[in-house]
């Protein structure tokens, strides 16, 4: 990546969600706005900043479209571990399951 963000690498773009895709692709909209009022003005300083943040919102944008199109995984919620109530049980959620079929085959064989 020649010019842009480093925060917004296609790679850092893959692990947000589309709300949060959205969010960034607002700020950057914004932010071209803002250099693009101060180039008319004369106040830019950088003008290589113009270009950064015009090839962000084209990433952004291909994301986006990529998603939409089934090319790029949307990435999965992480679950937050549920905190363990006073139980004694240390009874896993696979080893319940496991249990529930054993018990449904001894009765399906009586």
């Amino acid at each position: 990546m020649a010019v842009g963000s480093k925060e917004l690498a296609p790679s850092e773009l893959d692990t947000f969600e589309n709300d949060r895709l959205v969010d960034e692709l607002k700020k950057a909209k914004e932010e071209l706005f803002n250099l693009r009022f101060q180039s008319a003005t004369g106040q830019l300083e950088s003008h290589g900043r113009l270009r950064a943040v015009k090839r962000d919102i084209a990433r952004i944008y291909t994301v986006i479209r990529e998603r939409e199109l089934g090319i790029r995984a949307t990435p999965v919620a992480t679950e937050k571990p549920a905190k363990k109530s006073g139980s004694k049980s240390t009874t896993t959620k696979a080893e319940a399951a496991e249990a529930e079929t054993t018990d449904t085959a001894e009765e399906a064989s009586k």
